[in-house]
């Protein structure tokens, strides 16, 4: 991991630009009138391949066809897992408020925490544990406001995406894989067309529906995730971690601005209550693993 300090700065540029992209889904789907989830993520996915298809055929020219069989048996299982987190994102967000629906898939670092601990049998620090409850009280909080609004089956959808993800990176871990998440995202993408299009038929989008969906494929999910793969070289897993949190916050927000949709009180604060955790939890980590390297690199005064 590079220290100098312009590739730093260039890696934290790079993630807020990515939770920037991020963060547009949900003002995106509010614009969508077509009624069928699985029809918005079949068009998503559809303008997002083309994009990261298109994309990685400018960089690798000839090569591309070898770089994408490259990602091997891990990169489809990879690319299987994350397909699913893209039905349980739209589903969800057609079902549930924004600000619910961000704040509940935030919560991927514990999940990730407690399936290492389960399948890897990797240690769980103890700040890690508190902040799991401190969440799950906010959680609490949140589907408790869902109930009488209907929005129990959304918050169940939102959690899917952090529950797939973290299977995902379990998975990865396991196999002892590194996957080029380029071309996994577009297998991701060609795996959810084929799953969501059955359901799909007959479409019912519109030319304004398409004229939504085709930046949403392009800008909220290609490019951000490209701008967050070329963000990894320059941060550690920990500041990824706690920039990825700007999509959380931007989401709700673009969704209040845009369409006027306001969580209610209840849930607004158990979204506070699991954002804080959250933060908690990512600072409190990242300033450990800063002071260890300080340590690390000091030279004892002779």
């Amino acid at each position: 991991m590079s220290q100098d300090p312009a590739a730093h700065r260039k890696g934290v540029l790079l993630m807020i630009l990515a939770g920037l992209c991020w963060s547009t889904g949900g003002i995106f789907v509010r614009h969508v009138e077509a009624p069928n989830g699985f029809e918005v993520v079949f068009w998503r996915s559809l303008f997002m391949v083309a994009f990261l298809f298109g994309t990685l055929l400018w960089w690798h020219r000839g090569k591309v066809w070898s770089r994408i069989a490259a990602v091997g048996g891990a990169g489809l299982l990879a690319g299987a897992l994350l397909g699913a987190t893209f039905f349980f994102f739209i589903l969800s967000l057609m079902r549930n408020t924004a600000a619910n629906t961000y704040v509940l898939m935030s919560t991927g670092p514990f999940f990730v925490a407690v399936f290492g601990w389960i399948f890897l049998r990797e240690r769980v620090p103890l700040r890690t544990w508190i902040a799991i409850g401190v969440a799950l009280g906010g959680i609490t909080l949140m589907f408790a406001a869902g109930i009488d609004r209907g929005r129990t089956l959304g918050n169940l959808l939102a959690l899917g995406v952090p529950t797939a993800f973290a299977l995902n990176i379990i998975v990865l871990r396991r196999m002892h894989a590194q996957v080029d998440m380029v071309p996994a995202v577009m297998i991701a993408g060609l795996l959810s067309i084929a799953v969501a299009l059955p359901f799909a038929l007959p479409f019912a989008a519109s030319l304004g529906d398409l004229a939504v969906l085709a930046p949403m494929g392009v800008l909220q999910l290609g490019l951000g995730c490209l701008l967050m793969t070329r963000a990894t070289r320059y941060l550690t897993a920990g500041e990824l971690g706690l920039l990825s949190l700007l999509e959380t916050i931007l989401a709700p927000l673009w969704v209040w601005l845009g369409v006027g949709e306001r969580p209610s009180t209840l849930a607004l604060a158990g979204a506070l209550i699991v954002f804080g955790a959250l933060v908690a939890n990512e600072w409190i980590g990242l300033r450990r693993l800063k002071a260890r390297r300080a340590q690390a690199v000091e030279v004892p005064v002779q």
